[in-house]
């Protein structure tokens, strides 16, 4: 046999897609695991020609779940981010997006018994440790996903899935300010670096050249602008203790400019190496967050946040996001709560997806070394 049959479950969660496996069914060897999810996505190529990918940061993500041996979990989310046109894995951050089809396909898969007309799904974010509850439509004993809820970037409508983010200050770095400023000059650009749910360092769209009202696809076409952010990031990430971040998709990369269509601002986010369609789901709560943080770089930018909990309403390319933020603020010393959105979900197909033998060990098969 020249190839190896995965189980898995493809799925749309908020404005991502990829495939979510169970974490048994694929190597526990991280060298192996990432050779898998290479060959899974087709990574490598451009148009991810010979996988399931889609030639886009947003359809090359994989999701890989497992019961958790927390108590304050059910579900273990292990996310990877796979390159489009390299053959690299990303372990280091989480997606927002992909958690969106967490809580469906932890219930698909029998990981969650399903209870009454909703199932609240407990899930830790492995990659983060973030603690998230989703709460699924499960009406008649199934997973429901038609509905009339609507998000920028996708079509129709469909089920909501409530999510709430708790524990999510300082997912990877030190604290809300990782460098301990509210915000700072770096290669001649000021700068907020911080870390909700996300690190991210966010600036202002003028500052860096655009208008920050541009789409995604002209942005991706200025090779300037990711040059002079490329070149701020990197000593940003240096500077937050992440080390050296030129082959991490971490920290992401916002910018900022002021609403126009009666939202609290407008965001053109990086994941950092092209502009999101639209915006993530944890770089949404970051935003937020700093434009809680007084002193940050959305002063002048942001409109006035009401008294907690607030809606935040993050305008972006194809729409715009609302974020409910929890928080507390005694003086200029702000804390952070919790985070919540309603997205939505959807099942495309479940099957087997074929991997290479190559692509493991001689004598290894996926699902024998977890």
């Amino acid at each position: 046999m020249t190839q190896i049959a995965i189980p898995f479950l493809l799925m749309r969660g908020g404005t991502s897609r990829g495939p979510y496996f169970l974490r048994s069914d694929l190597p526990e060897n991280m060298d192996q695991l990432s050779k898998v999810l290479v060959a899974v996505v087709g990574a490598g190529n451009a148009t991810n020609i010979d996988g399931l990918g889609g030639g886009n940061a947003v359809t090359t993500k994989v999701a890989m779940l497992s019961r958790s041996e927390r108590d304050d979990a059910d579900v273990d989310y292990f996310f990877a981010q796979v390159s489009v046109d390299e053959e690299m894995v990303d372990y280091a951050p989480t997606c927002g997006n992909m958690l969106v089809g967490v809580g469906p396909a932890a219930v698909e898969m029998g990981l969650v018994p399903i209870d009454c007309e909703t199932t609240t799904v407990r899930i830790h974010a492995v990659n983060t440790g973030a603690l998230v509850e989703a709460v699924v439509q499960t009406p008649g004993g199934e997973v429901n996903y038609e509905g009339d809820v609507a998000i920028a970037g996708v079509p129709g409508t469909a089920a909501p899935v409530a999510l709430n983010f708790l524990d999510v200050v300082g997912s990877r770095c030190d604290g809300l300010l990782p460098t301990g400023k509210e915000r700072e000059e770096i290669g001649g650009f000021e700068v907020s670096c911080v870390d909700v749910a996300m690190p991210m360092v966010i600036g202002r769209a003028e500052d860096f050249g655009i208008s920050g009202y541009e789409t995604a696809d002209e942005l991706n076409a200025n090779e300037a602008l990711f040059a002079r952010m490329e070149k701020v990031r990197l000593e940003a990430g240096r500077r937050m203790g992440l080390g050296d971040v030129s082959k991490s998709v971490v920290p992401k990369f916002g910018l900022v400019s002021p609403a126009r269509a009666g939202g609290h601002m407008s965001v053109r986010y990086f994941m950092p190496w092209k502009c999101h369609p639209s915006l993530a789901v944890t770089g949404s709560q970051c935003i937020a967050a700093c434009a809680l943080v007084k002193g940050s770089i959305m002063g002048g930018i942001a409109k006035p946040i009401a008294p907690s909990p607030a809606v935040v309403t993050i305008e972006h390319p194809l729409g715009e996001m609302d974020v409910t933020v929890t928080y507390d603020r005694s003086g200029d010393t702000l804390r952070f709560i919790s985070a919540g959105l309603v997205r939505t979900a959807r099942l495309i197909s479940r099957g087997e997806v074929m991997v290479p033998k190559a692509a493991l060990d001689v004598e290894e098969k996926a699902g024998e070394t977890a």
